[in-house]
């Protein structure tokens, strides 16, 4: 029998990797291929699961109040349907708000031990929630409550840019969708064990949903401090956040994340308080409505990864525009189901969005770290040392990455506003749909003109 080559001994034999003290590893090389395969490739896996984990309890709580809207009808807490549009909007808008620091902080502290405290910041809210929520409560402390969810919304940005961190150029979109996916699927889940309190036990327990939660978060930071590590080749980035903001495909990336993520994170939190208020005979009970809540994000989840996939395979800016052009028509589809008021067409129409959407998250995150290899790649061309220009890249990926997931996620907080004021003025969300109509085909030319068109500095990204 022939022996072993060295690259089959590593692949069988896996070398630990030196860590010191706080779990930090200084030694990281995704892109030499026998480190990959003798060392990085577990070590990356182990980090990825536990940031999939942590992630999804964190979208979980950040979506517990399209869950928790269904379990307070107005005749006792007094909150009409545009009230209970303002208690999804406020954690949707924090969230937002929250993954710039939060990306900040996996440079500054490291992605193990940012993830332990941002997993351990959400028995905040959870905490919180289960002591006010109850009939007779005021509407402002239901405002501030809900507000405090939105930490949920910060652990996606951390998790990125630490995932970033992990793996090499050729699988950061296979490893970014699924990370975002697996978080993502926080959504869908929050919004069955709903479904689950409301059959079982009634519109009257809503604080069931919190009991079984509290555990989880628990055992996402205590295995993320037992489990995960830090990687010192993430802790140069704070200056990079900074240049990013100078950096014009920060704001266009920015934009089209908008069209892909806030679309899915504005659906799901909206979806059932849309389907109670256009079709109010078919779902007459908070029940009916939590049974099909959960489906559309449930596939757009599960779908990201194949996102990111395609985008390995076939180019981030290919997939991203295919993924506009049919959103155009699924919200085309929305809105005319709306007006022959068909419930079949208006939830195909629905989900299709959200499954498009989640093609769409995938793609746009491959582009991010796509766009700085390409300059890499000309700074190397023009004479540039290329370790120098690898560590550029990497920088400015991650800090793309928080900066997009960001302004990102305020479209979430557009998509509510938007159907809060449609249904205020029309009620219905036919106004709504035609904006997402045009905003899509937008997305759409500018993805195209930036990225695809011949000539453009920045084609086949």
């Amino acid at each position: 029998m022939a022996a072993p080559t060295p690259t089959t001994r590593l692949r069988t034999a896996p070398v630990a990797v030196p860590t010191r003290p706080g779990r930090w590893i200084d030694d990281w090389r995704p892109e030499d291929p026998a480190f990959w395969e003798s060392t990085g490739k577990p070590v990356a896996r182990r980090n990825l699961f536990f940031s999939v984990f942590s992630e999804h309890v964190g979208f979980s709580i950040w979506s517990l109040w399209s869950v928790l809207v269904l379990f307070l009808p107005e005749a006792v807490y007094g909150i009409d349907p545009a009230g209970k549009f303002l208690l999804t909007t406020l954690p949707t808008a924090l969230g937002a708000f929250v993954r710039l620091p939060y990306t900040f902080a996996v440079a500054k502290f490291g992605g193990r031990n940012w993830t332990i405290v941002s997993a351990a910041l959400l028995l905040v809210p959870a905490i919180a929630t289960a002591v006010v929520l109850e009939p007779g409560v005021d509407y402002t402390t239901l405002l501030v409550v809900s507000c405090l969810a939105g930490v949920g919304g910060g652990n996606f940005a951390s998790s990125m840019a630490n995932i970033n961190a992990f793996y090499p150029n050729r699988l950061k979109g296979w490893a970014l969708g699924l990370n975002a996916g697996g978080g993502n699927l926080g959504v869908p889940v929050v919004q069955l064990v709903g479904l689950l309190v409301l059959a079982t036990a009634g519109v009257e327990h809503p604080r069931l949903v919190l009991v079984l939660y509290i555990p989880l978060i628990v055992v996402a930071a205590v295995g993320a401090a037992l489990l995960m590590d830090n990687l010192s080749t993430a802790r140069n980035q704070p200056r990079a956040m900074r240049e990013a903001t100078r950096e014009p495909h920060a704001w266009i990336m920015s934009f089209l994340y908008i069209g892909t993520f806030g679309s899915f994170i504005g659906f799901g939190f909206a979806f059932g308080q849309v389907l109670q208020n256009q079709f109010t005979s078919d779902f007459a009970t908070p029940l009916a409505a939590a049974s099909l809540t959960w489906l559309g994000p449930l596939l757009g989840s599960l779908i990201r990864p194949l996102g990111g996939s395609l985008a390995d395979r076939f180019g981030g800016a290919r997939i991203t525009s295919w993924t506009f052009a049919a959103m155009a028509v699924g919200a085309a589809i929305v809105w005319s189901a709306s007006q022959v008021g068909s419930l079949a067409l208006f939830v195909v129409g629905f989900v299709s969005l959200f499954v498009l959407s989640g093609i769409g998250n995938g793609s746009t995150y491959k582009m991010i770290p796509a766009i700085f290899r390409t300059r890499a790649q000309q700074r190397v061309a023009a004479g540039e040392d290329s370790a120098a220009a690898d560590r550029h890249a990497l920088r400015m990926s991650g800090a793309l990455i928080g900066i997009a997931g960001a302004v990102g996620a305020f479209g979430g907080v557009l998509v509510n506003l938007a159907f809060r004021q449609s249904f205020l003025t029309t009620g219905t969300g036919d106004s709504a749909y035609l904006v997402f109509i045009a905003f899509y085909v937008v997305c759409l030319a500018v993805t195209w003109a930036v990225y695809l068109r011949p000539g453009a500095r920045t084609s086949g990204v």
